[in-house]
């Protein structure tokens, strides 16, 4: 019975480490975002509003 919890104990260790680990190495991670006027569907999207307010005059 003893065996099974330091066994148990150590797993959780185990677990937790990794676990803070992961998420520190998540939290430095640099996202980056691509800026609005290379974007291809927000042009696409503008061209296509602009002819819907050219169709109805």
């Amino acid at each position: 019975m003893t065996t099974v919890l330091i066994i148990s104990i150590i797993i959780i260790f185990v677990v937790m480490l990794l676990a803070v680990l992961t998420t520190s190495k998540a939290y430095s991670f640099k996202h980056s975002v691509d800026p609005l006027e290379e974007n291809p569907h927000i042009n696409q999207a503008e061209n296509e509003k602009s002819e819907d307010v050219r169709n109805k005059n």
